[in-house]
């Protein structure tokens, strides 16, 4: 019974925790953009004006004083307008203010967030038992906030923007250390670390300098790194490739197969990339295995 609670509080800590910084990553991703737009029109790049006029107010604001707005009548939020995903079901999706739509790309994200943190620990393939493999998950959980901004990030524009991509490669690089810290058998830890980086960035890199950035961006090698650097396993980085191209299909095929897309239609492969590294991280070890036993049977 204590047990029981016990998961009951964590899971339920969890999600709320997870629903915050999914409205934090909201949040976020339009003052990225605000940012993106700006250098653009600074260094005389094309540049949505629309876009720009709409998120100029997003720009002229100091960090310090910085406060949730309405893009579309600039109300400073209240508290009360920030709860995630309550106040957004409360006031049906639009302004306080002004009544226009919110968008459905902020509730969507703080729901992804929070159950992207409830399932994390739910199916965590490693053991909790000691204070790196925690920390482990941990790292997991905070570049989860990152890779949901640029999975957004990415189909609402097309880009994965660098400042995110950074900061999921550093998470990566101290949950990297902390796995060859705890293995038993660090040369074999660090090879297949190795073999990580090659095949989600690696191959990626070679690609882009075949199609000469064409068929993917530089963002994707670097979101590769990044998620190699979590994986830090060579056949979780296979899983998480072939994973990757096989949500591809089962979208793109039939989006082809109703006319919906054309064969030069641009897909951002980031989301596909992301929703195959965390598929790896969370069953791919019982693929693997399940993979290896049916083979000697």
């Amino acid at each position: 019974m204590i047990v029981l609670m016990e998961n009951i509080i964590i899971y339920v800590g969890l999600a709320l925790v997870g629903l915050c910084m999914g409205s934090f990553a909201g949040a976020t991703i339009w003052r990225l953009r605000a940012d993106e737009l700006a250098d653009d029109k600074a260094n005389n790049e094309d540049y949505d004006k629309n876009e720009y006029h709409r998120l100029k107010k997003l720009m002229s604001t100091k960090l310090s004083k910085d406060r949730s707005q309405c893009l579309h009548c600039s109300y400073q939020l209240k508290w009360y307008d920030l709860i995630p995903l309550v106040s957004w079901i409360f006031l049906k999706g639009k302004c306080r203010s002004c009544y226009k739509p919110i968008g459905y790309l902020e509730p969507v994200i703080e729901f992804g967030v929070a159950l992207f943190f409830v399932l994390s620990y739910a199916v965590w393939p490693y053991t909790l038992d000691n204070g790196l493999e925690i920390a482990r998950l941990i790292l997991w959980l905070a570049s989860g906030v990152g890779l949901a901004m640029m999975f957004a990030y990415d189909i609402k524009w097309f880009m994965l923007p660098d400042k995110v991509n950074y900061s999921v490669i550093g998470l990566g690089i101290v949950s990297a250390t902390t796995v060859i810290i705890s293995s038993s058998n660090k040369v074999d830890t660090l090879m297949s670390l190795a073999g990580s980086v090659v095949i989600l960035s690696g191959l990626y890199y070679l690609i882009y300098k075949i199609s000469r950035g064409r068929w993917i961006g530089f963002g994707d090698i670097k979101l590769g790194l990044g998620l190699a650097l979590l994986l830090a396993d060579w056949g979780l980085a296979f899983v998480a490739l072939f994973a990757a191209n096989l949500v591809g299909c089962l979208i793109v095929i039939p989006l082809m197969l109703l006319k919906k897309l054309k064969s030069d239609s641009r897909i951002p492969f980031g989301p596909l990339l992301i929703i195959g590294a965390v598929l790896a991280q969370l069953v791919g070890v019982f693929l693997i295995d399940w993979y290896t036993s049916s083979l000697l049977i």
